[in-house]
């Protein structure tokens, strides 16, 4: 066995291991930290496969971006262990319905993906394409041959996104917040109103009287 292939077999067993352990670890920041783990294996799974480009842009962007993000949401929502498990409530009930949708996803993927797996000889490039790099190939190939699914995805994340802000901004009781427009909107007399009161003077009390006050 060649020493890239025993390496596939430890980066892919440790992958599978920290997936599933993502959807098993009792705490949410030991379920993030095998996230991490499952993305950095992903990484040098990338490596064997000698797409630098993914790998780096794997470790760069999800571990050292979105998985921080992941930590601090953990963090501050500081979710107790008795919150934890009434989270997971009908955990294995559903475990059933969960694995058939898994195993038909899986099935579907393998159907797609078949026929990438069937090809004995790697397709080989003209030199002036292996001079400019997997970068360079990979930004050439999304952008003319796979332009319109990348502007359909960039869709669904641009909905995606707004759907998540749409979700933080609705109204709740046990939280205050802002109309921007109202504000936008408000004028002097709405905010602020001058009364005319007369003058009052304080006469300074003298030391007799100070004195007779003591005495009563």
């Amino acid at each position: 066995m060649e020493i890239t292939t025993a390496l596939f077999y430890v980066f892919s067993a440790v992958l599978l291991g920290a997936s599933f352990r993502v959807i098993t670890a009792k705490s949410t920041v030991h379920s993030a930290l095998f996230l991490i783990l499952a993305f950095f294996n992903a990484s040098c799974i990338w490596m064997l496969l000698k797409a630098e480009f993914l790998a780096i842009a794997l470790v760069l962007v999800y571990i050292g971006a979105v998985m921080v993000l992941f930590l601090f949401v953990v963090m501050m929502l500081d979710i107790t262990s008795d919150q934890a498990t009434n989270v997971r409530e009908g955990f294995w009930k559903h475990l059933p319905i969960a694995l058939f949708i898994g195993a038909f996803i899986a099935l579907e993927m393998a159907v797609v993906l078949m026929g990438g797996f069937r090809l004995t000889d790697a397709p080989e490039l003209s030199p002036a394409a292996q001079q400019l790099g997997n970068t360079k190939l990979l930004g050439v190939a999304i952008y003319t041959q796979y332009l319109y699914p990348l502007e359909v995805a960039a869709v669904l994340l641009l909905v995606g996104v707004i759907a998540a802000i749409a979700l933080t901004l609705r109204a709740r009781k046990d939280s205050r917040s802002q109309d921007a427009s109202q504000q936008v909107r408000v004028k002097k007399a709405d905010r602020l109103k001058i009364v005319k009161m007369a003058a009052t003077v304080e006469v300074p009390a003298t030391p007799a009287a100070e004195d007779n006050k003591g005495a009563a």
